[in-house]
């Protein structure tokens, strides 16, 4: 099993001794949330939050994904930098592909591709991309990231793209992990088409069923035997030794540990110091005799 730190919302300040620390302390990684903007009016609902709520958001630092994992990465000299999630469909394919492509090979693949879909309508409104199809139009994305991080020449001409034959230079020395956020079934099964699941987090009872449908599809689409990630998120509790071998047993891979509630609407007030306490402690109790 490996331990990720997924501290953030939190004063921009902190991220940086943060995982400087979470390395020293034995975490294999950091996790990099994303997001682009706060509308002022908004009538999307989010997912994840009891009511679909998204005011926990507000004036909350977010640091650009790439630029952070790259500050995070030459900060650092084994953590792996894995996005949680970048919202894939806004952005232009090619550019992000790029710049996920430099990222790995500068930190001799240590970043993780995490991506998904924006459910938020003014994401794609600001960025100048239809709402519409949003699916299809991820899922093109999705092959023209793939195509283009593997090195060498690669075209694609889809309903959405059409990119003449062209490389990219560096790419790293493996494959980039491609990893997929989302709890939908169609999200499920872009995961098992790539190379992880990023599971949002949940009691192991919600968790456990996302997990089997995962496992079937994978059974389905021939990827069951290929090497594979599943992330899951603990978030304002201490993990046990018990809670991390029920998730091991499970399937999943990685767990991202929060120490405090990331939906919560205040401001984080809380001194760096206590951050690095909390690092420590979860090191020493639980990582030390996970094994």
């Amino acid at each position: 099993m490996r331990f990720h730190h997924a501290e953030s919302m939190t004063p921009f300040e902190n991220l940086l001794p943060l995982a400087k620390d979470a390395e020293a302390h034995g975490y294999a990684g950091y996790m990099i949330p994303d997001s682009l903007i706060y509308p002022q009016d908004t009538d999307s609902k989010y997912t994840y939050t009891e009511d679909g709520g998204r005011e926990f958001l507000e004036n909350k630092p977010f640091v650009e994904s790439f630029i952070l994992a790259t500050a995070i990465g030459a900060s650092t000299t084994t953590l792996e930098m894995t996005t949680n999630v970048v919202k894939l469909p806004v952005r232009p394919p090619l550019y992000s592909a790029k710049l996920a492509a430099s990222i790995a090979a500068i930190t001799n693949n240590r970043f993780n591709f995490g991506v998904g879909l924006s459910v938020w309508e003014e994401d794609y409104k600001v960025m100048g991309v239809d709402f519409g199809k949003r699916g299809k139009r991820f899922d093109e994305c999705l092959e023209i990231v793939r195509g283009l991080t593997n090195g060498g020449y690669y075209g694609f001409k889809g309903e959405f793209y059409d990119i003449m034959p062209v490389k990219i230079n560096p790419v790293p020395t493996k494959p980039l992990p491609i990893l997929i956020g989302g709890h939908s079934d169609a999200a499920l099964k872009r995961a098992a088409r790539f190379d992880g699941w990023l599971c949002a987090g949940g009691t192991y009872d919600q968790t456990k069923p996302l997990l089997d449908k995962l496992a079937a599809y994978r059974e389905e689409l021939g990827t069951a035997n290929k090497p594979y990630r599943i992330f899951t998120t603990a978030m304002g509790q201490m993990l046990s030794l018990d809670d991390v071998n029920r998730l091991r047993d499970a399937g999943v891979t990685d767990i991202a540990v929060a120490f405090r509630n990331l939906y919560a609407v205040e401001e984080d007030r809380q001194p760096l110091d206590e951050k690095k306490a909390d690092l420590r402690r979860f090191a020493d109790e639980v990582i030390a005799k996970a094994g």
